[in-house]
This record gives structure tokens, sequence and C-alpha cells, in this order.
């Protein structure tokens, strides 16, 4: 099986069946991700004890890629503390944006299958924006746009 069927296998299997896909009480952390170009909108809310991420969900509206994204994403930082969902949102943002040496250490495991994203720059943003909406519900930041100067990749991805 080549690459390109495991990524297409695992994005309809996360898109099928979302892991922490809904809403989540009591939580102490959300931020709402917007992407405006193709109307993906990530709600994302977490609950931290202390630096550790012990329950996350997400819903909204969005492309298969975007929730596939989001799924593996939330399946990925649960149980981690932040320095290591950190990590990752560093490590997947540079991967889909072609910087990451998947060949050299990381941290990525199965959210690699994503790689190929890259060669899709008209989708980086769909894969990248749970991303970012996690970011911003960690630093209390209450909504991002995958098209504000402030957007995070928004310099690396300037080509849109």
């Amino acid at each position: 099986m080549n690459l390109k069927s495991i990524y297409q296998e695992v994005i309809l299997d996360h898109n099928r069946k979302p892991r922490n896909y809904g809403t989540l009480d009591n939580a102490n952390h959300h931020a709402v991700g917007h992407n405006p170009l193709c109307g993906d909108r990530i709600d994302l809310a977490l609950h931290m004890e202390g630096e550790l991420i012990d329950r996350i969900a997400f819903h909204g509206e969005s492309c298969a890629i975007c929730k596939a994204s989001a799924s593996m994403m939330t399946a990925n930082v649960k149980g981690k503390s932040r320095t290591e969902a950190e990590t990752l949102i560093k490590e997947f943002r540079e991967m889909v944006i072609g910087n990451l040496d998947l060949s050299r250490p990381h941290h990525l495991g199965r959210l690699a299958v994503f790689a190929g994203v890259r060669d899709l720059p008209t989708r980086v943003k769909c894969a990248i924006l749970p991303w970012h909406t996690l970011q911003a519900a960690l630093n209390s930041v209450a909504s991002i746009s995958t098209e504000t100067a402030d957007d995070p990749i928004q310099a690396a991805t300037s080509n849109g």
C-alpha cells in the first residue's frame, strides 16, 4: 500500500468517524478557527489540568481534510502537556508547508500521513486550521482566521 492510498484511507476514516467530535462541558480553553477561502470552521474546546490537556473536543463545518486533521490532532494531543502539544503544532505546520524532513527525528507518528498535503497548496490551510485553533486556545485567543496578518503561517504560505 503506498503513502497516497494510506493518506486517503486515513482521511476518509477520520472524516466518517471523527474522534473527539462534539462539545465539551467545563472547558477552560476555547477557540474558533475559520478559513474563509473554503468555509472551514472549527470550534475547539479543551480542559487542562495544570499543564496537561485532560480532555479535548471539536465540532463545526469543514471539509474532509480539515475534519480528519482535527480528529487526529485531538487524539494525539489528549493526555499531552502544553509543551508536547506546542511541539506537535510546530512540527505539523513545518511538515505541511514542506519544511520538515521526515527522515530526521520528529514527534508526529501517524500524523505524518498528512505530509502529502504540501503538494496540494490549496489544501494546506484546511489541514493546518485545527492546529492553529489549538494554538489559539492554548494561548487564550478566542478566534483565529487563516486570512489575517497575525495568522502563524500566513507568512509561510503567503501565496495562499
